[in-house]
Formats: structure tokens, C-alpha cells, sequence
């Protein structure tokens, strides 16, 4: 068999239906040495193996969205690309909802990423996939040099992404929304871990799942990648999105809907309560799943749905 079966993705995913090994391969032929046939009888990779997952979404993002080069540097966090383009298909989900049930398309449609990292991959994602235009920010200058290269290597990215630096590390939204910018949507996959030591733990239990398990814990390949502001902060994720909420009440209306993944459910109650507090008009919880997996992002607007139908008429 030539796939490796994908399932309960979105239903315009175009990874659905898995990994087709043979035409990844046709397309993208630095991938064939690490295809291998596994004990099920099916084309795979070893995913415990950094440089074969790395190649594996060089060969996707090739073969379905035309990125001829992409690269992260070592040791950089490296991005399930299924996974990731569920998040772009749901959040246009719900800005259908208020465009008379149509998805819009093009570069009306301004997005911003925060903590782009080093692959860009939303940005890169969401452009191929819709045309939507993007700011990608990032507080690691080693990301928004690595993100840029993708940008520039690739010319029908040209002119469609943006990379901004953010210099303090304190704020997220501030310095980076201009006056006078609108968004459409704000997304963020932010730093989950509270610590470098749960962040290691995390890692380790990767590692058990697939039966790899390190010989040297203080050796393991964080996440098989992944910097310190990629993985962990001072409060994990639930302090990070609680300052995203505190800080997106500076720009009511200069967005249309506010998100951000949330991957411990036990965090949406204590969110919820936050943006209760902000006043957000609108508050949704989106689940996705791939596989046995569940995941989750949360959205609030601080506009009515007649705004957002409103906002949605002028600007698309």
C-alpha cells in the first residue's frame, strides 16, 4: 500500500486520506530513502527520526501547496502538517458563518500568526490554501531570519507574508497591530509547558510512545525540536492566553475574531472566566481531531454577529 492512513480530520483536509509515499516521493526525491515498508505492510517513515519527519513535510508542503524549498534550522520545532492546516480550515469555517455561508478567499482576508516560528508554517498554509494574506510574528530573531527565508525562497509567497519581530517579550498584540490595521483573525499556537523540566517530561513520553525510549534523558530532542519560547513559558499556556485576552482588549475593533489553540482541556473553564471578564461578546470553543487525538482552539470577539456581518460586507 502506498498510504498511511489519516482519519476524523476536517473534511476539506486534504491529508484525509494519508500519506500517499509513492507520490510524495514522485515529487519531492529527497524523501525516498526514508521510506520504508512497516509491519502493517504499509510505505512509511520512522518518525522518531528528525531529518525523515523534516522531509516528509518538505515533500507534503511540494507536492499539495507548491513550496518548492522550505527548511527549519536544527533543532527548531517541526510541524505536523495535517494537523496544522485543520486549524486554517475551521477558522474559515467560522468566518463563513457571518459572509453569507461563503468562505472568502484572497488577500482582503488579513491574518495575523503569533510565534510564527522558524517553519512560518500557518502563514505558508493558510496562503496556499485560501490566498489569505498574513503577519507573522515571532519574539526569537533566529525565527523570523529562518521564517523570512522561506518567505523569499518560494516566490508565490512573495508580498503575501509579512515577519515581524516582536522586541519584548512581555507583550504579544502591542507593537505588532498597527493603528489603523484590521484583521480578520488572529491565531496562535502557543508554548504549552510551565517549565524546561515539564517540557522534557513531555518529550520523553513521545519518545515511550514510540518506542524509542532515551537512553539519556538530559539528551532528549525536546518535542524532536523545539526552542525554548516554542515549548514552555512562565505559566504555561494558561497564563500566556490569559495575557492574550488582557491585551486583546486594546484592539476591540480592529479584529474580528481572536483565537488561540488551547491543548489542556482543564484551561477552557479558567478562559472562559477570563474573557467572561473582558467582556468578549463572543466567546467559542472549536474541537478538531486527527486520529485518537483530540484538540481544541478557543475564539472570542469583542464585535456583535451584525458587526462581524457588517465588518465582513466591507472588507471582503
Amino acid at each position: 500500500m502506498a498510504t498511511s492512513k489519516k482519519s476524523n480530520m476536517h473534511a476539506r483536509n486534504r491529508h484525509n486520506d494519508g500519506y500517499d509515499f509513492v507520490e510524495l516521493g514522485s515529487t519531492y526525491p529527497a524523501l525516498n530513502p526514508f521510506i520504508h515498508t512497516n509491519k502493517y505492510q504499509n510505505l512509511s517513515i520512522d518518525f522518531s527520526d528528525a531529518n525523515a519527519v523534516k522531509t516528509l513535510n518538505a515533500a507534503l508542503l511540494a507536492h499539495h501547496y507548491q513550496i518548492q524549498r522550505w527548511d527549519i534550522p536544527d533543532g527548531f520545532l517541526c510541524p505536523p502538517i495535517p494537523g496544522r492546516v485543520d486549524y486554517i480550515h475551521y477558522l474559515a469555517d467560522l468566518l463563513k458563518a457571518t459572509n453569507n455561508n461563503k468562505i472568502p478567499h484572497g488577500k482582503k482576508v488579513q491574518v495575523l500568526d503569533i510565534g510564527t516560528g522558524a517553519s512560518c508554517i500557518y502563514p505558508i498554509l493558510g496562503q496556499r490554501q485560501n490566498g489569505w494574506q498574513f503577519v507573522a510574528s515571532d519574539i526569537d530573531p533566529l525565527s523570523i531570519s529562518a521564517a523570512k527565508q522561506n518567505i523569499a525562497n518560494n516566490e508565490n509567497l512573495h508580498g503575501a507574508i509579512e515577519c515581524r519581530f516582536q522586541e519584548n517579550t512581555n507583550n504579544i498584540f502591542t507593537n505588532i497591530i498597527k493603528e489603523n490595521e484590521r484583521f480578520a483573525l488572529t491565531m496562535c499556537n502557543p508554548p504549552f509547558h510551565a517549565s524546561l523540566e515539564e517540557a522534557t517530561k513531555g518529550s520523553e513520553q513521545k519518545w515511550q510512545n514510540l518506542n524509542k525510549a532515551a537512553t539519556n534523558p538530559a539528551s532528549v530532542n525536546l518535542n524532536f525540536g523545539g526552542q525554548k519560547a516554542e515549548l514552555w513559558c512562565s505559566g504555561g499556556e494558561l497564563r500566556f492566553i490569559r495575557n492574550m485576552i488582557i491585551e486583546s482588549k486594546q484592539y476591540p475593533q480592529q479584529v474580528l475574531w481572536f483565537s488561540c489553540l488551547v491543548s489542556k482541556s482543564d484551561n477552557i473553564k479558567p478562559l472562559k472566566s477570563a474573557l467572561n471578564k473582558s467582556k468578549a461578546k463572543q466567546v467559542r470553543v472549536i474541537k478538531m481531531a486527527q486520529g485518537n487525538k483530540i484538540s481544541r482552539f478557543i475564539v472570542w470577539s469583542f464585535l456583535s454577529t451584525q458587526q462581524q456581518q457588517d465588518w465582513c460586507a466591507e472588507h471582503f
